[in-house]
């Protein structure tokens, strides 16, 4: 289809009248016409559709209707059938009272061409481009920041299940692609083994059988790939998604000695973040926090929190479920500093700082990250009379630190830990240590020298250790207060707005979910800051007001 180019503004008289008699109280959609116009323009899109073909659907609406969609948590069918018969969407959208519409699938079809041009941010941007002309939008100001977890349009699986549902799958494919092929390399069981879907009551019951069980799926999916991958096999094959993803399962899932397969202890296989959870969506990885287990995402969300403007989120972040926190740190702030919203201070919970993003965010953004941190563990720290790490000077040029009692270092290595982080490990003396009168305020060890870890940078030590100290006092807790109003955004988009769980399988398309929820959520707020709506105020239990009546 090719770009029609209809950036008409106006709205049918007819449409104007039966609305303004419909909503003589006034209704949000006739207000955000009236206030923000079209919002969106053809030419945004322009590079998303052929320049032959038969004219699409203006890109413009269905932008706008994609927007309202999101907002009110509709279905691509509920959409089309507002656009048809609802008259204050007809406002919005400048159609005639009598447009009869389009069929669901353009929605689809239309989301599909944002997320393979690249042009899914468009949406999202284009509503904080309206804020920033409102003046309800500032760089420097105050934000903050909080993940929650998102769960995957797929089920959750074992691992037996897993791999035979991959199996049925691709069998099920290559059916539908090369019938006739397959039916020369499958045995006559493999019609009854795999004619349905695998699910756990299906599955054998006891363990012993169950092994036995993945051990058969094993031989016939390494049977099949053996077949595929061979030279007689049309190459298209090779080249399916479907067939490199159950390559890579049964990679994760089984291991090979000589001729025999052998199904891999739980023990020895990959880290969560780097196994498939479902062949039908192979960016959903596995996770835990505390109690909560679920397969699929994190999104992390970013607003303003100042008192002269309205809570609007300025960054969308999706992720793995098995990313830390920390690690969307650096990535948060390189997108708001090109959409030019780097906040002065940039309030977060314990999860986010680390020594590198406190020192990074300050240095390369010039942004106060506003967080509490992890505290020094040591038993020196909680001991009052104990010579803590503060109190030893340390010279980053000669490599070198100073104890309190005035002896030198020894040793300054550079190491890593379990999960990669680099540190630096400085040693003592023994012979200087064993001597020192002060020595059982130092160290407990039965070495009897002491060791004390720094961070791998200058820049790096001293932001953890300044963030320690400022995170005692009484007026850190007070500021620090301004970031909890995030989860009631939260609460907004995953309850109200339907984002808990994915409509759409891979990370891509869930990420296009959430841009497009932040974005009516900024709309709501845009309007109703520009109505002088109140904000909401937390919500109090009648048994908790007793206290206070």
């Amino acid at each position: 289809m090719s770009l029609r180019i209809d950036n008409e503004k106006g709205i049918p008289s007819q449409t104007v009248e039966v609305a303004r008699s419909a909503f003589p109280g006034g209704n949000i959609y006739i207000t955000l016409r009236e206030e923000f116009g079209m919002i969106f323009q053809d030419e945004e899109f322009r590079e998303l559709y052929p320049r032959r073909g038969q004219p699409a659907e203006t890109p413009w609406r269905l932008a706008l209707i994609t927007l309202l969609q999101f907002r009110e948590d509709l279905t691509d069918r509920q959409a089309a059938d507002a656009v048809r018969s609802r008259i204050d969407w007809k406002y919005v959208l400048g159609l005639e009272l009598n447009d009869p519409g389009f069929h669901y699938s353009v929605l689809c079809e239309f989301r599909t061409r944002l997320i393979t041009g690249g042009a899914e941010q468009v949406l999202f941007d284009r509503i904080l481009e309206l804020g920033k002309k409102c003046g309800l939008l500032k760089e420097r100001g105050k934000q903050r920041s909080d993940s929650t977890y998102i769960v995957a349009a797929v089920r959750c699986m074992n691992r037996v299940e897993l791999v035979s549902e991959t199996l049925f799958h691709v069998l099920d494919l290559l059916a539908q692609i090369d019938p006739s092929w397959l039916k020369m390399q499958v045995k006559s069981d493999w019609y009854e083994r795999y004619r349905e879907r695998m699910t756990s009551y299906r599955l054998p019951r006891t363990e012993k059988e169950r092994l036995k069980f993945a051990l058969t799926v094993g031989q016939d999916g390494s049977s099949l790939l053996m077949q595929i991958y061979a030279q007689t096999a049309p190459d298209y094959l090779r080249k399916l998604p479907a067939v490199e993803t159950m390559r890579q399962i049964w990679v994760q899932n089984y291991y090979q000695e000589g001729e025999t397969l052998y199904w891999r202890d739980e023990k020895n296989c990959p880290p969560c973040s780097l196994r498939i959870a479902s062949p039908y969506d192979t960016d959903a990885r596995r996770s835990t926090k505390k109690d909560l287990f679920w397969q699929g995402y994190k999104v992390h969300l970013s607003e303003t929190c100042d008192r002269d403007t309205p809570n609007l989120i300025t960054h969308v972040e999706t992720t793995p479920s098995t990313e830390q926190d920390t690690t969307s740190v650096d990535r948060i702030h390189s997108a708001l500093a090109e959409k030019q919203l780097l906040p002065s201070q940039h309030f977060v919970d314990a999860g986010y700082p680390s020594a590198e993003a406190l020192a990074t965010s300050k240095s390369s953004f010039g942004i106060d990250l506003y967080g509490p941190v992890r505290p020094d563990i040591t038993w020196q720290a909680q001991d009052e009379q104990a010579f803590k790490l503060q109190q030893f000077m340390i010279d980053w040029e000669k490599e070198q630190a100073t104890c309190p009692m005035g002896k030198t270092s020894a040793h300054w290595m550079h190491g890593y830990g379990m999960r990669g982080k680099p540190y630096i490990q400085v040693r003592f003396r023994k012979q200087d240590c064993q001597v020192c009168t002060s020595r059982a305020k130092c160290t407990r060890t039965k070495a009897a020298f002491r060791n004390i870890t720094l961070q791998p940078t200058k820049e790096q030590h001293l932001a953890l250790q300044t963030a320690r100290e400022r995170q005692k006092s009484k007026i850190f807790w007070e500021t620090y207060s301004l970031r909890s109003g995030i989860e009631g955004t939260i609460d907004q988009a995953v309850d109200k707005l339907g984002m808990r769980r994915s409509r759409y399988r891979g990370m891509s398309k869930t990420h296009f979910q959430h841009l497009v929820t932040a974005a009516a959520i900024n709309i709501q707020r845009m309007l109703s800051w520009l109505a002088e709506v109140p904000r909401s105020v937390t919500y109090q239990s009648h048994f908790f007001a007793l206290a206070t009546a």
